[in-house]
């Protein structure tokens, strides 16, 4: 069998997807906010496996621990908004949250609280997942790191940061996953530069600038943005203007199967 032929066949959907938010910065990747809750509740499976079968190419999952030390999929530190339930996470039994159901615009469905071990399975191989870390302790995230090197995902995800001085605390833990850190102005964005151990940082729209992005890109690193909001709710509108920002390449929507099909259309993406 061709060489080529074989390891076509033999690759995963992820490699392709890899390979383009590596080598490939010219596409403008989607990352689908909460994975793709378009019918279903967010940070929950269906959700995660209809953003595998749209084609997405990232999700961003919130992940938190319970009372047992169970990590699980949770955007709030609450659960009574997301679910029928009350209480915070930190202060309920993984156990305990399966006894809850999420809701989806407010209406309560059959789906349960994922924990971020069954989201990784589900993902293994098909799709890149930023961590939204949102524990609290060293040990939470000693534990993300682990699961992650146990199911042999580091390339795979992103772990994202609020503040780019803690990305050596993740570092510190397992060199090999990637960080995502985000920044909140110039100076910021000039001191991840100078590291030089980014992929990729979070930015911001009250200070980009294109001139200051082209360095970032210069220096082989991606610019994610957010159409969260304003953006998503001008649709293929808002599209247009978040990508007058030229230095942008992988956007962060509520919308995403939509955003894939308009990039597409504008050659922006494989």
């Amino acid at each position: 069998m061709n060489k080529l032929l074989f390891l076509l066949l033999f690759m995963a959907p992820v490699d392709n997807i890899i390979k383009d938010f590596y080598h490939h910065h010219e596409y403008v990747l989607v990352a689908a906010h909460r994975a793709d809750h378009e019918e279903y509740p967010e940070n929950s499976l269906p959700a995660i496996q209809r953003a595998i079968d749209k084609g997405i190419d990232i999700i961003e999952l919130d992940v938190r621990e319970t009372k047992d030390g169970v990590l699980v999929l949770m955007h709030d530190k609450s659960i009574e908004k997301k679910t029928d339930g009350h209480g915070n996470v930190t202060d309920l039994t993984f156990s305990e949250l399966q006894g809850v159901h999420l809701k989806r615009e407010g209406v309560i469905t059959s789906e349960r609280i994922p924990s971020f071990q069954n989201a990784l399975e589900m993902a293994r191989g098909k799709i890149m997942i930023d961590i939204d870390f949102k524990a609290d302790t060293r040990s939470a995230m000693l534990s993300t790191c682990k699961l992650v090197r146990d199911k042999g995902m580091e390339k795979q995800v992103l772990f994202f940061v609020y503040d780019y001085k803690d990305a050596d605390l993740v570092r510190a833990i397992d060199p090999n996953i990637p960080v995502m850190p985000r920044v909140h102005n110039a100076e910021e964005t000039m001191a991840v530069v100078k590291q030089g151990r980014y992929a990729i940082l979070h930015g911001d729209d009250d200070f980009y600038t294109d001139s200051l992005m082209q360095v970032v890109r210069k220096a082989n690193m991606r610019v994610w943005m957010n159409a969260l909001g304003d953006y998503d709710d001008l649709g293929e509108k808002g599209f247009d203007s978040l990508l007058q920002k030229k230095q942008v390449n992988v956007i962060q929507t509520d919308r995403p199967e939509e955003l894939l099909g308009y990039l597409r259309r504008k050659g922006l993406h494989r």
